[in-house]
């Protein structure tokens, strides 16, 4: 619905009294007060709060005439123009056109995780010209240029992009589908369009009050369902965003309280409070200000803590629609006349046929009234189903069980968002030839150029599949494939997700069922956090320590890296058995108990208890703590030489410290190039950190320059191919350099390795 305004959102706009024309000469009707109009003293309170009356909800036809009632354009005209352009700015970026041929090269042998199995990316050119056909889609939404057919040009691709890869999923990707999915149904281009410019009668006409209730209340969602999400004791206990509160844009904060304080208070408990409420103080006249200051602070904090493209931004453009519609129109009319006339009318809109008029919302119509259609009906009926939708989907979870894993379902749907945090470990993938037994080992992420595998069952079923079909490649017959993943969440102790022992290849899966190789979180446990960080927090700068805890009947190999001196396994809740392998000595422990572990060995902890097994390892990295060492002395030595303290010469080996160079550095002299190195870093970070506004911005505008510079050259290329044939090797070799040329940071991609790999374990 309208937000509450009194009269000015409840109010019916009247018909015209005979003779009375609008500005221009054509016939209209009287509009609503403005904001500031008293209410009238005959106006009930709900007229008054919610800016319609009780009696608009006693019966369906009332219920239609109040959400077709004329509602002026021009919020959701500059909505429509702000979300294309934020879309064709997004999908260079974060839809990954900038990057394309590096995801979906030709002959790529990868692993990739669809929604539905078989789902496949096409060849790349036409890749390249699905992502044109969505950017062309998202401009013409932006100039209101062919609206409906813009929308399915940038809904069709975008969806099948979504559906492609799973692993691209996230709350607010899913977002910006809603919202273009509503845009395609609701009259967005009826204000400062292109089309209103061509079809006199679209030209600022009015809209039915439905297409800002759905875009209203898709928002609200998307802010009260986050809140209802972070009542989970983790948020509320300040656990999911522990580290956060570090980050410099809570310095002000962290001047009054400590960082425990800070990130318990301010990131828990101040997102929580700002979700649950943002929507219900945005709805309302007296409480929209402040929550537009409070809710544009949030949402610029954001664009800076988290990578999350144009998201921070879409949401900034969605507050507006809480405002009065005519908000544009108001605010043109206060400028200088020679801008208004490159502006949108400031006039009042003209009726529409999609809207309910007059006295069409009384059980008797009066005179020249005209009664809801076919269209106005649907228009209701599609409000009432899509909302009800959006409140259902967050919590749809136990139809697909097999989606649920420690958080539930396809994580981009249930507004779930920052609620979980997680940690890897130890990430171990075995296979096993089915006809000679012989074992092996593959890297982590091997054939894959993502990371989420990791995390969902369904995505770990497709990846096994996967690894299956291109391990025969490799002489390996009848692969079998197993995954000991080592998680925590929410500073849980780290424990296994899915049970090691079963071959996924065979392994059942359904999405309709519960996943039986999931192994449950040990939520019992969590009581244990306060003591592990009081651990932690003993412990020195140099010494590290990692919490485990493991379920009954199984065993977790691991290995001592030469490099950390003083391991040791101490046992915190129920009873181990310790093997050394190498020596073939075995050691009970029992809750206390403590062991030293040698290192350069493999070792093996079995949990004999009838419960889990907490335990922890404690080391500290003697090559690191040495290397570190020996920087303080050469960062010593260096100042004693520039202040005139050192009076015998440096050494040959030593004298490029002096002069920050690695042109002299040779290769017996690891630790100074490390050193060098280490210092070269500093004093970038430095010269960045007091870099000027100027120069911050100029490397801004120059990264995003070369976005968008790569993704159009090499859009163009691909274009070029599909309509006059692919080039010699040589000129698209060329034009791929020349589309390079001077790229200053590498695509986020990770090339497959080629083989499997013998015998790589994991390392502690």
């Amino acid at each position: 619905m309208e937000p509450g305004r009194g009269p000015a959102a409840g109010a019916q706009l009247a018909e015209p009294a005979a003779g009375q024309r609008r500005q221009g000469g054509e016939e209209g009707v009287r509009a609503p007060p403005g904001p500031g109009a008293t209410p009238r003293s005959s106006s009930s309170w709900p007229q008054r709060l919610l800016g319609f009356e009780g009696a608009d909800l006693s019966s369906w036809h009332r219920f239609v005439c109040l959400l077709n009632r004329p509602t002026d354009p021009a919020a959701l005209g500059v909505f429509r123009g702000l979300f294309g352009l934020l879309m064709a700015l997004d999908i260079p970026q974060e839809r990954g056109l900038s990057y394309l041929d590096h995801r979906y090269l030709d002959g790529l042998q990868v692993c990739r995780f669809p929604l539905f199995d078989f789902l496949e990316p096409l060849p790349l050119d036409w890749m390249y010209l699905v992502y044109t056909v969505m950017l062309l889609g998202a401009v013409g939404i932006m100039l209101g240029c062919c609206y409906r057919l813009s929308c399915l040009f940038f809904l069709l691709p975008y969806w099948y992009l979504f559906f492609l890869d799973k692993t691209a999923w996230n709350n607010h990707s899913y977002l910006y589908g809603l919202l273009g999915f509503q845009l395609l149904l609701v009259n967005a281009n009826r204000y400062w369009s292109i089309d209103g410019l061509r079809n006199p009668q679209k030209r600022n006409a009015h809209v039915p009050l439905w297409n800002y209730t759905v875009l209203r209340t898709q928002i609200f969602i998307v802010y009260f369902i986050a809140g209802i999400k972070k009542l989970d004791a983790d948020w509320v206990e300040g656990y999911s965003m522990g580290t956060l509160a570090r980050h410099w844009l809570f310095s002000p904060f962290r001047l009054v309280l400590s960082e425990e304080m800070t990130s318990l208070l301010v990131v828990h408990g101040g997102g929580l409070m700002l979700d649950l409420t943002a929507g219900f103080l945005l709805f309302f006249d007296a409480s929209r200000p402040l929550a537009l200051v409070f809710v544009s602070y949030f949402h610029c904090m954001n664009s800076q803590l988290f990578s999350i493209g144009m998201f921070s931004y879409t949401m900034l453009a969605t507050s507006p629609l809480f405002c009065y519609p005519d908000w544009p129109r108001r605010l043109a009319a206060r400028l200088p006349t020679c801008l208004q006339r490159l502006l949108p009318p400031t006039e009042l809109p003209q009726p529409s046929r999609e809207c309910v008029y007059g006295e069409a919302g009384r059980s008797r119509p009066g005179k020249g009234a005209r009664k809801p259609g076919l269209r106005q009906k649907l228009g209701a009926l599609f409000t009432v189903l899509y909302v009800l939708e959006q409140f259902f989907l967050p919590y749809s979870h136990f139809i697909t069980q097999g989606y649920n894993n420690w958080t539930n379902g396809l994580y981009g749907y249930s507004w779930d968002m920052m609620v979980h945090s997680r940690s890897h470990q130890h990430v171990k993938i075995t296979y096993r030839d089915g006809l000679t037994g012989e074992l092996g080992y593959l890297n982590p992420g091997v054939f894959t150029q993502s990371r989420r595998w990791k995390d969902h069952a369904d995505m770990l079923k497709q990846y096994a599949t996967c690894l299956s079909q291109l391990l025969r490649n490799y002489n390996i017959s009848q692969p079998e494939i197993y995954f000991d993943i080592w998680v925590s969440i929410n500073d849980r102790f780290q424990q296994r997700l899915f049970d090691p022992r079963v071959d996924i290849v065979q392994a059942e899966w359904s999405p309709f069922q519960k996943t039986p190789w999931l192994k449950p979180l040990l939520v019992d446990l969590s009581p244990w956090r306060a003591k592990l960080q009081e651990i932690e927090n003993s412990l020195d700068n140099q010494t590290e320590v990692v919490f485990i805890a493991d379920f009954p009947g199984l065993h977790l190999e691991n290995f001592v890296s030469e490099d950390l001196g003083n391991t040791s396994l101490q046992l915190l809740k129920g009873e181990v058995a310790v093997e050394v392998v190498s020596a073939q000595k075995n050691y009970t422990l029992q809750e206390g108990d403590r062991i030293q572990l040698p290192p350069g060995e493999y070792h093996r902890v079995f949990t004999v208890s009838q419960e889990p097994s907490c335990y922890m390892y404690i080391y500290v990295n003697t090559t690191e703590a040495a290397l570190e060492q020996n920087f303080t002395r050469l960062q010593e030595l260096r100042e004693k030489v520039r202040n005139g303290t050192e009076t015998e010469p440096l050494p040959p080996e030593l004298q490029p410290i002096l002069d920050g160079s690695l042109e002299n550095v040779t290769q017996a002299d690891p630790v100074v190039e490390a050193f060098l190195r280490r210092e070269q870093r500093r004093e970038e970070l430095q010269r960045r950190r007091n870099a000027t506004l100027a120069d911050r911005l100029q490397r801004f505008a120059s990264r995003k320059y070369f976005i968008f510079r790569r993704s159009l050259l090499m859009t163009w290329i691909s274009l070029r191919n599909l309509a006059l044939g692919r080039p010699s090797l040589d000129q698209l070799a060329q034009e791929v350099a020349y589309a390079n040329m001077q790229q200053q940071e590498d695509p986020p991609t990770s090339q497959p390795d080629p083989a499997p790999k013998e015998l790589e374990r994991s390392e502690l």
